[in-house]
């Protein structure tokens, strides 16, 4: 089974077209939630993912944009953006969002799916090693994918303790015996200073996973970005990956 891994796509239709238009087929695609937010095209974004037929879970800015208590801990620039998402997403796009579970286990799969954390699926950045490490505990499949960080790595328990393993374009990982969280960093608002898309792949016959990046027009993402009115910050982080 060959899986199209997404996450953090943040309402941006290019970043998120250049994937699916590169990965190649895929037997299936998750996404791990922050489908919208930040970005001018939520409706846009969510019609592709029901196009492809993607499962997934529900994040904080997904929450926030459905009238959910996110919101109140935004800061002012991802307000305004949750607060223009209420407003111009259109009741396909709010259905959607807010059918999302916070935590999935694909039926089939020893995959959990959670966009935060596990044990927090809203809040909790799986940044640190110890972070992970009590985290690992917290599902009860072999594997655990979570986003939420925009930035790609994984963390696996390896004879009793953790360990980050750092990763770039086209690194791959072995899946064994070891628990494992997976990020697949964000398509839409990377954060680790390459402004290309970020995206996995998971091959379940052979047991290995691949971390990709993929340029995309972030300049029409930008125009849409002002066009709506959006806080300009929104617009200019996308040319740097920050």
């Amino acid at each position: 089974m060959h899986i199209l891994v997404l996450s953090d796509i943040h309402s941006n239709i290019a970043a998120l077209d250049a994937v699916l238009e590169t990965a190649g087929a895929a037997d299936a695609v998750w996404h791990l939630g922050d489908v919208v937010g930040y970005g001018a095209e939520p409706d846009e974004v969510v019609a592709r993912l029901i196009d492809v037929g993607a499962v997934g879970v529900k994040g904080n800015h997904d929450d926030a944009c459905c009238g959910g208590d996110s919101i109140d801990s935004f800061t002012p620039d991802a307000y305004a953006a949750a607060a223009w998402t209420r407003l111009n997403m259109g009741a396909t796009a709010l259905g959607y969002l807010a059918a999302l579970p916070e935590v999935l286990i694909p039926e089939g799969t020893d995959f959990t799916l959670a966009h935060g954390s596990p044990r927090d699926p809203f809040w909790e950045y799986v940044d640190e090693t110890w972070i992970a490490a009590e985290n690992l505990d917290a599902f009860d499949t072999k594997y655990c994918i979570v986003g939420h960080t925009h930035f790609p790595v994984a963390y696996r328990r390896r004879r009793g303790h953790t360990e980050c393993v750092e990763v770039e374009p086209e690194s791959t990982l072995t899946l064994g015996k070891d628990r494992v969280i997976l990020n697949p960093g964000s398509v839409g608002q990377p954060r680790d200073g390459d402004p290309t898309a970020s995206y996995m792949l998971i091959d379940t016959e052979a047991g290995v996973v691949t971390w990709r990046r993929v340029a995309y027009d972030i300049e029409s993402a930008q125009r849409a970005i002002r066009a709506a009115g959006l806080p300009p910050v929104l617009a200019t982080r996308l040319g740097t990956g920050r």
